[in-house]
């Protein structure tokens, strides 16, 4: 069968349910699974696969519509693993990082900057960062720099202290 010769043995299963779903009159949308060319080549596949059915409206088959999806798919993973190396540079930067969704609230928050704090970041996600973790003297300047960062004006070496979890000014 189909299934048997061009589909690899971890897939089988699955396509086979693909197809008896639709010669069930159930169609699948969105079905992704590697096919192998002649030459061995894996090809990513993204199968739409609906009832075929005669004149009479009784069923006879399976139209399946087959998109080649490789190089999305390689995209998607190199994507991934840029966004995983990054992060990993963000957590382990020798500097404090920290960063703010447009509501101001904590959404990033290094190693470095819980270690200086010594704020972990399950603490600080969430919180505002100015209203929470910035002194009053300092709070104006420091909306004002991330509300401009927010909109695309970069402010250089704005300088502002933190304070520790025991309230020691860093």
């Amino acid at each position: 069968s189909l299934v048997e010769v061009y589909i690899t043995e971890e897939f089988r299963s699955s396509v086979r349910r693909v197809l008896d779903n639709a010669l069930s009159g159930l169609c699948t949308a969105n079905f992704e699974f590697p096919l192998y060319t002649k030459d061995n080549q894996r090809v990513e596949v993204l199968l739409n696969a609906t009832t075929r059915r005669d004149v009479s409206g009784k069923v006879v088959g399976v139209i399946g519509v087959g998109q080649d999806i490789t190089e999305r798919k390689i995209a998607e993973e190199e994507k991934v693993r840029v966004a995983r190396e990054l992060q990993t540079f963000i957590d382990t930067a020798n500097a404090p990082i920290l960063g703010i969704d447009v509501l101001g609230r904590v959404n990033e928050w290094n190693n470095k900057a819980a270690e200086i704090t010594g704020f972990s970041s399950e603490e600080v996600m969430g919180q505002s960062l100015v209203e929470v973790y910035i002194t009053e003297e300092f709070r104006s300047s420091v909306r004002r720099v991330l509300d401009n960062a927010l909109s695309g004006l970069c402010t250089a070496n704005f300088e502002f202290p933190l304070y520790t979890k025991d309230n020691q000014r860093v």
